[in-house]
């Protein structure tokens, strides 16, 4: 397509649109306080409400603006997931702990929903479903199975769609059938962030931006934090960077693995096309180990498509072009339609497709690493790890004490990403 971007083409998040990022004063950090949280996303902003709110003296640095980064750059789709099911679970945990850590994604999904309707979150919740398609026949049978077999106690309403009632859920022949998740939902991630902010920032908390952490040593019975703006004294310390995690902190750095997925946005879209390629406006995803998640914005007029289509870091402008090749193969009928918005955004896998919270060695507290479900987990468990900071009981949670595993030869930077997506996407073309 010649002229793939639209005329107000923006490197940026479609999101920010609407909600651009927070004016915050770059203010000086005061000289103590009882807890300094790094990281100003969901899970810093979950992390610093409950202990706000509870009088603590509270500090959210961040080195670019709030929420600047894959907290306004997702998708905004919400799932129960996390990665591992109850099978793969067991044999490492035992079957009582597999059952209660597969449950805490339940309770992430039922978490976020409450949480948006007590606090009044104008941010687009709409719970519309996920239809995710069978990308071949072998995976299209092993959904089926996934269905009937599901552990008592651990049920997720599901529905199975053949290939012949596919269009009723998607207007495309690009799958083999599906399975459809009623209770997932949607929102606007950035609505939702300002949301966040806006409470910690009632609750008392300090949130300053332009504020990088440059050391977090041991002082004592606390921590010294040090910033180009002065150093804080604190009791407690939270790491709540995921897949921005820096070298500051070296050892929770090399448990995560940054990974870029980049979304682009189409321009508005006719309503009567809408209609038909998303009757029910779900979101949706797919089979493959290189996964491509898309939806309708909210005013059902557009839509965003985001997956991992490049084998090492590069410019969103850059990537626009192929993920408009994988949405028109879904979608030919959008071969014309332009770009306007095209963007980059770092999830953070573990090397055990888990989220890790608690408490390191050196007393620092953390949570991170959710391998691409972050909108549910990181609100979740940034508000978990909030709760313990307060020794409350309401903090404990099925993962506390779960080993947080690296690679030798791995401190940060994912030097064997690009081998993998090959075998990956080699993969993804078999029948298996």
């Amino acid at each position: 397509m010649a002229n793939l971007f639209a005329p107000a083409y923006k490197n940026a998040p479609y999101w920010w649109e609407a909600t651009p990022r927070p004016r915050l004063p770059g203010v000086t950090p005061p000289a103590r306080a009882d807890v300094v949280i790094v990281g100003s996303g969901y899970t810093g902003l979950c992390a610093a409400l409950p202990i706000a709110r509870a009088g603590r003296s509270t500090v959210v640095l961040d080195a670019e603006d709030a929420g600047w980064g894959c907290s306004t750059r997702n998708g905004g789709q919400v799932s129960t997931s996390l990665k591992p099911g109850f099978d793969d679970l067991a044999p490492l945990h035992g079957e009582e702990r597999a059952f209660a850590m597969v449950k805490e994604g339940h309770n992430a999904l039922a978490f976020i929903d409450a949480l948006i309707r007590t606090e009044g979150i104008d941010c687009n919740w709409e719970r519309v479903g996920r239809f995710t398609g069978a990308h071949n026949t072998t995976q299209y049978e092993a959904l089926g199975r996934k269905i009937a077999n599901q552990k008592k106690g651990l049920e997720i309403e599901a529905q199975l769609v053949s290939p012949a009632e596919q269009r009723n859920e998607i207007g495309t022949d690009a799958y083999c059938g599906g399975i459809v998740y009623p209770a997932h939902g949607a929102l606007d991630p950035a609505k939702y962030h300002q949301g966040l902010l806006d409470r910690a920032l009632a609750a008392g908390a300090a949130v300053i931006p332009h504020c990088p952490v440059q050391a977090i040593e041991r002082d004592g019975t606390g921590f010294t934090v040090t910033t180009p703006r002065g150093r804080v004294s604190a009791r407690d310390v939270i790491v709540a960077t995921n897949g921005y995690t820096a070298p500051v902190t070296p050892e929770l750095r090399r448990r995560v693995i940054p990974i870029g997925s980049y979304i682009i946005a189409t321009e508005p879209l006719d309503p009567t096309l809408v209609a038909r390629l998303m009757p029910k406006a779900r979101v949706i995803s797919d089979t493959r180990r290189i996964v491509v998640y898309y939806r309708l914005s909210p005013d059902r007029r557009r839509i965003l498509f985001g997956g991992r289509v490049a084998l090492m870091e590069t410019d969103p402008r850059v990537t626009a072009p192929k993920l408009h090749a994988e949405l028109t193969t879904i979608f030919p009928e959008l071969a014309q339609t332009r770009v306007t918005h095209s963007w980059l955004g770092f999830v953070a896998y573990t090397f055990d497709t888990m989220p890790h919270l608690g408490k390191w060695s050196d007393g620092l507290y953390y949570a991170m690493g959710y391998c691409g479900s972050g909108v549910s987990l990181a609100t979740y468990f940034g508000t978990r790890i909030g709760q313990q900071v307060l020794g409350l009981k309401e903090g404990r949670t099925a993962l506390d004490g779960l080993d947080f595993p690296t690679r030798p030869f791995y401190a940060g930077v994912p030097w064997f990403l690009a081998p993998t997506l090959i075998w990956y996407r080699l993969r993804d073309r078999v029948n298996f």
